[in-house]
């Protein structure tokens, strides 16, 4: 299985996870990329020295192509310049203004920017800015998203609005089924979070992945709710006893919810910067300690698909066999 996003980026297959910020660390990325898709390291909110022993971790595990991702509203002055010069294949962008950001990054020196946009036309802005890939993310994600149009609605929408510029889709897709759907509506590959969250090598707290693999798609919820580090940024999460305590309350605006600014917990590694109150945007990882249940448990509505928990080597292979099948075996039969 091989597409344009594979010859772009000198991978085997297209299968990308995603950049979860705090949980795709390098154990993660670089199993992905052994695998033979991408792997990615979210490194959103870390300081410099974090991000080079995140990429240096990485690539003592494998010396295959790996991407990092970056939050624009977290963006440091000079990461763009200290990531051109390490040992990383792509650096994917989201939430900004793609017409400012990938010049800039550009300048600095980053060889392939992959821009992660929610409409066709922020797809168009970054194609115009030089982008080298788009990924087009359905609000059916989970994490931060950033538009209201569903995948499987924009994915062609954004396709007719690039041209052949290479593109991947994200939002929903949790196995080859949802792969081979993305390239039938004009994908060149898909990015994967919500499954690979439930991966051995996610750094997801085992509280956060057992949830994972007993919620349903209707249990997740679009909202504002976590915003202490990131206000005002829409994202999806599963339904918690914090989410049911807010809605109780009547759904008070920021500022006015029950105990706002109580610490709940402590981050004892990795050197991330976002402060650990309550409804802090920090998902819970392997590395934090306290209430866990009280932080944002990101997840798509996917999470119905997500029933184990696996080496993300064997999440890889599963999505290609899945995807070839349903390519070589269900479309030849039903194409008139």
């Amino acid at each position: 299985m091989r597409t344009r996003i594979c010859e772009l980026f000198g991978i085997e297959l297209p299968i990308f996870n995603a950049g979860m910020g705090a949980v795709a660390l390098a154990p993660l990325a670089a199993a992905v990329s052994e695998a033979g898709g991408m792997g990615t390291i979210g490194l959103a909110a870390f300081s410099h020295e974090a991000m080079l022993s995140e990429i240096s971790a990485a690539r003592r595990m494998t010396q295959k192509p790996i991407c990092v991702n970056l939050l624009v509203p977290f963006l440091r002055e000079g990461t763009l310049k200290l990531l051109a010069s390490e040992p990383v294949d792509a650096v994917t962008l989201f939430w900004g203004d793609p017409s400012e950001l990938i010049p800039r990054a550009r300048a600095a020196g980053i060889r392939r920017i992959i821009w992660q946009c929610g409409s066709a036309d922020e797809a168009l802005a970054a194609k115009r800015a030089g982008a080298d890939a788009i990924i087009a993310q359905g609000f059916e994600a989970g994490g931060h998203v950033r538009g209201c149009v569903t995948t499987m609605a924009l994915i062609p929408e954004v396709r007719d609005a690039i041209g052949d510029l290479p593109m991947l889709a994200a939002g929903g897709i949790a196995d080859g089924r949802g792969l081979a759907a993305a390239l039938a509506l004009g994908a060149d590959g898909a990015v994967f979070g919500t499954r690979f969250l439930a991966s051995m090598e996610a750094a997801a707290h085992p509280i956060f992945k057992r949830r994972l693999l007993e919620a349903h798609a209707s249990e997740t919820v679009h909202t504002t709710l976590f915003d202490i580090g990131w206000p005002d940024a829409p994202h999806r999460v599963l339904r918690t006893r914090l989410v049911e305590e807010w809605e109780r309350a009547g759904r008070p605006e920021s500022g006015k919810r029950p105990g706002e600014g109580v610490e709940i917990a402590t981050m004892k590694g990795k050197e991330l910067e976002v402060p650990l109150v309550k409804y802090t945007v920090a998902p819970p990882a392997d590395y934090i300690e306290g209430d866990i249940e009280s932080l944002p448990f990101y997840a798509g509505e996917s999470v119905s698909l997500v029933r184990e928990i696996r080496p993300a080597a064997e999440i890889v292979r599963q999505i290609a066999e899945e995807a070839n099948a349903v390519i070589k075996l269900r479309l030849p039969a039903v194409a008139g």
